[in-house]
């Protein structure tokens, strides 16, 4: 029976009727040690009708990659063959059981996932994962991240993770918090438990254990072992370890249990302590070598303190296990971890072997740094990147020679920046560097000191270590000088212009051959670069010969390998004006990212992606890859592009007229601002905001917002840049027209470079509202003409406006209303209400009514993902095919198509090819 946690048992409940209706979720329970976590956990695994998996964290696997999945999903191995082939392969490299290959280890979290709903199809399942603290990093990020992904599988997840310890966040999943249990549930379970103690003892119990239920339990025990009476058989009136914090008090009384037993038996428990799989045959080899034996085996369990049976051994409390270790002396625990190196002795257990000789080890021993250098490379294969960093910098510890040292050290850091712990990659290439002379592992390490740098926002510090490790090899490697150098104009480009100028001219000067696949990425940021540096637009430093953009970017994507690069070339396509080049070239992105199932990567690509669509006019594309990025990059813990992704989605808001939402992603944004130069850190905020307010006829509001872009440092950046045409428009309706005389010159700096239609077709808009009345019609009519070839709606449309606008001002309504009806049908067809409205009250100026407000279009009323399941759909994908492309379960899929056809109209997936190739 629990006691006082009715609370608590009615959230478990309601999460297991969910399951049990194809409902999934998770839920985790977070407390201190002995709070009942565990017996909640119990609770919910003696629930009927579920299929049970059940696991746990063991703090001595945490350096052994997917250690807790594998154990967790054993009974439920056999079902791998069914899942898509990428994702089976991915799950089966982790786990030790097919060839490793280079994969993204998201993907493994996508297996699961998908194991989990295949097993749910006969029998909604049940994880539970105890001591979720204790888990290796890749096993709780594969974990979490199917968790996150939980829709209509049947499936319901329980993690359990103490407090005050480090290594389990669980950002996005609901958590409940146990507090002690209250005053009369207390005393009820004492009663259980306490039989025999007296009035007094029984008070200080109460309160020492403050409601902890293993307190209650355990404390009784110790005293009545004997460890709470005097000589004469009185109970003393303090508690093992008065004063200590209960847990410390806990395991000083387990220690009192295990000190009372004999050498031998301590022996055998200190080895099962150590021992991290519970493997019986395992602990009585290793203990035989100590002296100990089955007998001990037998003293042990009927002490209560572990369990045997089924060729496992199990601890009462992984507190009792932590104190029988932390207990030991240091002579006792090097003893243990050799026999137990000893006993582990089948290829299978290599890493766990290398682990226990490297705890045995007591000064350096290069054998042993040896087998942990191939314990990280196994991680590292398997892609168990934080295990194998720590794999490499134990074996850097313990190696007895400088050099293989610094090179374990460099690996280790390199391996910490591949699992995203960039400040431990930062620590350890500043140790390696100290230990080196050697200026090419001086320049990769340099690299990774940048990188920490940059994403903990010293920006001047990245800045200056690239360029000084682009010095230790430009005369030895071009191409890494080269590398380097286009990272330090990207940190350039967000540190000063000093610094980009510098950069960029240094860049310039790298003797690059022709063949070489940095080159046309090299041309591409002189291009990008060359209006805000005072370049020439043709040529370069090194001779080049001047190529049109289109030109390069098919070039890099001809020569360049490296994704990241690739999605560098994708960036400055945006910047260069390039936008249906960079949507061809992130959608080709995105779809070899999703075959290869690599998720992480995704978040940005699916940024570009999104950006471009949006500045084509395609709104409601991309706010459907905005949120699917947003989803990825929440379920893969990407806070960088969780927050990155508020520029489309704000803009989409702004749009749409959508205030609040555009105010709280903004309002977040400059929460988030640790400089005293806004503008500079987050210049799309005021971009946004400023499109917004224009739209809401608010011109005074989106000028000030708009010119402190214009004023400031973020001048020459893209957001100020492209948002030229909207401060040239607010400044006219303010009557302040000479606030945008300065920034709409470096716009047509910008546009003679991009030498794009659809910014001459801006150009000549800005140039009409600005021109003299007499002048401004041939402005509009020659910009209307370069629209119509540019195939950009809503510019398009804001044209038509203007222009519709001036020509009633000029007294030319009936030319005016054929403009303001084309601009009217083109907002209302891409949902941006707030110009819309603009329309429709025009063309009532003119003297004719406007149509009637039409019934929205069928896909308006999906969700984003719904509108990407049905596109799919129509494109005549299965279920598991869609599941496949978005990273979701098959199930899930399903449910939300069948949400989408009442919306649609339709009764089948038969009908919607044709349903949305009669929509825009």
């Amino acid at each position: 029976m629990l006691f006082g946690r009715d609370q608590e048992l009615a959230a478990i409940d309601e999460l297991l009727v969910g399951a049990r209706a194809r409902r999934s979720g998770a839920l985790l329970l977070r407390g201190e040690a002995g709070i009942g976590k565990t017996a909640l956990l119990d609770h919910a695994a003696a629930a009927a009708g579920l299929r049970v998996l059940r696991g746990a964290g063991v703090e001595s696997e945490a350096e052994l990659p997917f250690a807790a999945l594998h154990l967790l999903l054993r009974p439920v191995l056999d079902r791998v063959g069914a899942l898509p082939a990428v994702q089976a392969q991915a799950l089966q490299a982790a786990l030790g059981l097919a060839p490793a290959d280079s994969g993204d280890w998201f993907l493994v979290g996508l297996a699961v996932l998908s194991l989990l709903s295949e097993l749910a199809e006969e029998r909604p399942v049940l994880c539970l994962i105890d001591d979720a603290q204790g888990m290796d990093r890749a096993s709780a990020g594969a974990l979490l991240f199917a968790a996150r992904r939980l829709d209509a599988e049947g499936v319901a997840m329980v993690f359990a993770a103490r407090d005050g310890e480090p290594g389990f966040a669980a950002d996005g999943l609901p958590e409940l918090r146990l507090r002690g249990l209250d005053e009369r549930a207390a005393a009820d379970l004492l009663g259980e438990h306490g039989e025999g103690l007296s009035a007094d003892v029984r008070q200080r119990v109460l309160s020492e254990a403050a409601g902890n239920p293993l307190g209650l339990i355990e404390l009784p025990k110790a005293l009545g072992d004997g460890g709470g009476r005097d000589g004469d058989g009185d109970v003393r009136r303090g508690v093992p370890g008065a004063g200590l914090p209960l847990t410390d008090r806990l395991r000083e009384a387990f220690r009192g249990q295990v000190g009372r037993l004999p050498e031998t038996t301590r022996a055998l428990l200190l080895i099962a302590a150590l021992e991290d799989t519970g493997d019986l045959g395992v602990v009585l080899t290793a203990a035989q070598a100590l002296g100990a034996s089955l007998d001990d085996l037998d003293a042990a369990e009927r002490s209560g303190l572990i369990r045997a049976g089924a060729g496992t051994v199990l601890f009462r409390h992984p507190l009792l296990r932590a104190a029988v270790a932390d207990g030991s002396p240091l002579g006792a625990r090097v003893a243990a971890h050799a026999a137990l190196a000893t006993a582990l002795g089948r290829p299978a257990d290599a890493d766990r072997r290398a682990w226990h000789l490297a705890a045995a080890a007591t000064g350096p021993d290069e054998a042993v740094a040896a087998e942990l250098e191939r314990t990280a490379v196994r991680a590292r294969d398997r892609s168990g990147y934080s295990a194998a960093a720590s794999a490499y910098e134990r074996a850097a510890r313990l190696t007895p020679h400088t050099g293989p040292q610094e090179r374990r050290l460099a690996l280790a850091a390199e391996a910490a920046a591949e699992s995203g712990d960039l400040e431990r990659a930062g620590r350890l290439a500043e140790q390696a560097a100290g230990l080196t002379d050697d200026p090419a592992l001086r320049a990769r390490l340099t690299e990774i000191r940048a990188a920490a740098s940059f994403w903990g926002g010293s920006r001047g510090s990245a800045y200056r270590l690239l360029i000084e490790g682009a010095d230790l090899v430009s005369a030895a490697d071009p191409h890494r000088t080269a590398s380097m150098l286009i990272e330090a104009v990207h940190i350039g480009w967000y540190t000063g212009e000093r610094e980009l100028t510098e950069s960029i001219g240094r860049l310039s000067a790298v003797p690059l051959t022709a063949t070489d696949p940095l080159t046309p990425i090299r041309r591409l940021l002189t291009l990008a670069t060359a209006p805000i540096v005072g370049a020439a637009v043709t040529g370069s430093a090194s001779g080049e010969e001047s190529q049109e953009p289109d030109e390069l970017i098919a070039m890099a994507r001809e020569r360049v390998a490296d994704p990241a690069d690739l999605i560098l070339v994708a960036a400055l396509g945006l910047i260069l004006g390039q936008d249906t080049v960079t949507f061809e070239l992130a959608s080709s992105l995105a779809a070899q990212s999703r075959d290869q199932g690599r998720i992480g990567r995704l978040p940005q690509v699916l940024f570009y992606l999104c950006s471009a669509q949006q500045f084509l006019g395609r709104h409601g594309d991309a706010k459907a890859t905005a949120a699917e990025a947003l989803d990825i990059a929440r379920d893969t813990a990407q806070r960088q592009w969780t927050e990155r992704l508020g520029e489309p989605l704000a803009f989409l808001a702004a749009f749409e007229g959508d205030e609040a939402l555009c105010r709280q992603i903004t309002d977040e944004a400059l929460a988030r601002v640790t400089s005293d130069d806004p503008s500079w850190e987050v210049p799309w905020v005021y971009a946004a905001l400023g499109v917004l307010d224009l739209g809401l006829g608010r011109a005074e509001s989106a000028l000030a917002r708009l010119r402190t872009l214009a004023r400031g440092r973020a001048r020459f950046h893209i957001f100020a840049i492209r948002s030229t045409p909207d401060l040239v428009e607010a400044a006219v309706r303010a009557g302040d027209r000479d606030a945008a005389t300065e920034a709409f010159d470096q716009y047509e700096r910008w546009a003679r470079h991009a030498r794009q239609p659809w910014i001459d077709a801006l150009t000549l808009r800005c140039r009409a509202l600005l021109a003299p009345d007499g002048s401004a019609a041939d402005h509009y009519e020659a910009a209307l003409r370069l629209h119509a070839k540019a195939n950009r709606p809503f510019e398009h449309a804001r044209t038509a406006l203007l222009y519709g606008e001036w020509l009633r001002r000029a007294r030319h309504k009936a030319r005016a209303r054929a403009h303001l009806r084309e601009a009217l049908e083109t907002f209302e067809r891409l949902g941006a209400t707030p110009w819309t409205e603009r329309a429709r009250t025009e063309l009532g100026a003119t003297g004719t009514a406007a149509p009637a407000q039409p019934a929205p279009a069928a896909l308006a009323g999906l969700t984003p993902q719904e509108l990407q399941i049905v596109r799919l759909a129509a494109r005549g994908l299965s279920n598991r095919d869609i599941a496949a492309q978005l990273f979701l379960s098959p199930r899930t899929v399903g449910y939300h198509l069948y949400k989408a056809y009442p919306k649609l109209g339709v009764a089948s997936r038969g009908e919607l090819a044709g349903l949305l190739a009669a929509m825009p």
